[in-house]
């Protein structure tokens, strides 16, 4: 997976490359270590002269692999904001997962209960040959 982290008036220390990383773990596993896979991060603080309320932003936005994710966060911590962009990514990208599994499992079904109507050799009492 190829990231990009893009800070705006936000000091990208260690640690909280290393909190990201964590995080990107998480989603690196459901794409199997593909390379084409991109991933932009941007760290932001929105304000420079307030010091309560929502002042720093998270975004995340995953593409490739036939999907296109975006999540963002405006939060009064930035780790907090981290935590909910990564977790909003992770739930996207977990459901559609769900939803195509149940998909195709509904058109097994489909298919299934159209080959039961079409064998000669069901319940209706013949043997088979």
């Amino acid at each position: 997976m190829n990231t990009h982290i893009k800070t705006t008036a936000v000091t990208l220390t260690p640690a909280i490359s290393e909190y990201i990383k964590v995080h990107l773990s998480k989603i690196e596993r459901l794409f199997n270590a593909d390379e084409s896979v991109k991933c932009d991060i941007e760290l932001a603080r929105t304000t420079n002269h307030h010091n309560k309320g929502d002042i720093f932003r998270a975004e995340i936005h995953i593409v490739g692999h036939k999907q296109n994710i975006f999540a963002a966060s405006d939060k009064a911590d930035l780790l907090i904001a981290i935590d909910e962009v990564f977790s909003d990514a992770l739930y996207s990208m977990t459901s559609k997962r769900k939803k195509f599994i149940a998909l195709a499992r509904h058109g097994g079904a489909k298919v299934k209960s159209m080959v039961r109507g079409m064998w000669p050799f069901g319940n209706d009492g013949i043997e088979g040959v």
